[in-house]
């Protein structure tokens, strides 16, 4: 935990999408600013699931104990793609989180990325349970191939867009009821995404919370990709196996227009 050194009463978990990283310069850079900030590693670590195959909810809901017992009165989460996804659902469940930060979000529950505990791929699994029962989900469908291109990076965006057509059946059970949550919602996102297409999942997410006359609010860039980068945090360095879209420049600008909305969605407005 990262916490001012006057102490905050708000406190925010940090979580990384499918790097499965600990955010310790985002964390930092939220303590400068008066904020509380905790991230912690939710797979990949020892005792947990590889990949991000049926991760208890209860993982984050633990998080927030963790919060409020060190004295945050306001909790948030700011998530980062499959960490959105989780940072979302977890709100949707736990009515204690006053303020969700969804980055690069989806308005859907997916498939397992990576295996589960049992080291096993497939068949497609949920991303997540909750007291033990996995959330209904969408596939991806295998027919998928990427673009035939020079074997660099590929974009998977195409993927999820193709799944959302063959299992369109499926998407009403696996929506993430965000119209539900107790939460603030802040949504950012970039509609040159090339892992799915966050900007359009974004749109779905805040129409879902205005058609419950819920709190939303939606910062975008068209020209940005999946990984905004807020002011004061190194770029995001290139992936040999996926392509993020986006540029360096387009990808901080996001950023720097979102960063003031993310302040004052965690802080509450103060």
């Amino acid at each position: 935990m990262v916490a001012p050194a006057g102490g905050s009463e708000v406190g925010v978990l940090v979580l990384a999408g499918s790097s499965g990283r600990i955010e310790r310069e985002r964390a930092r850079i939220l303590a400068r600013q008066g904020v509380a900030a905790v991230s912690i590693r939710w797979f990949g670590g020892p005792g947990q699931s590889p990949g991000i195959c049926e991760i208890p909810l209860e993982t984050f809901t633990a998080a927030v104990d963790f919060l409020r017992l060190n004295g945050a009165e306001r909790v948030g989460i700011l998530g980062t793609s499959k960490g959105a996804e989780a940072a979302l659902l977890t709100a949707v469940h736990d009515p204690r989180v006053d303020v969700v930060v969804a980055v690069s979000p989806t308005s859907w529950v997916w498939c397992n990325v990576g295996p589960g505990r049992d080291g096993v791929h497939r068949p497609w699994r949920s991303s997540w349970t909750w007291r033990g029962q996995a959330l209904p989900f969408v596939p991806l469908d295998d027919s998928w191939t990427p673009a035939q291109g020079d074997g660099g990076p590929v974009a998977i965006r195409g993927w999820y867009e193709l799944s959302e057509r063959t299992f369109a059946d499926l998407l009403p059970e696996a929506e993430i009821p965000v119209d539900k949550a107790r939460a603030d919602l802040l949504l950012v996102a970039g509609g040159d995404d090339a892992m799915w297409p966050s900007l359009a999942f974004a749109e779905q997410l805040a129409q879902r919370r205005r058609s419950a006359g819920a709190s939303v609010r939606l910062i975008a860039r068209h020209d940005a990709g999946h990984r905004p980068r807020f002011p004061g945090e190194s770029p995001a360095s290139a992936s040999p196996h996926f392509a993020y879209g986006g540029t360096p420049e387009a990808d901080a600008l996001l950023g720097a227009a979102a960063w003031p909305y993310v302040l004052d969605a965690l802080c509450g407005g103060n």
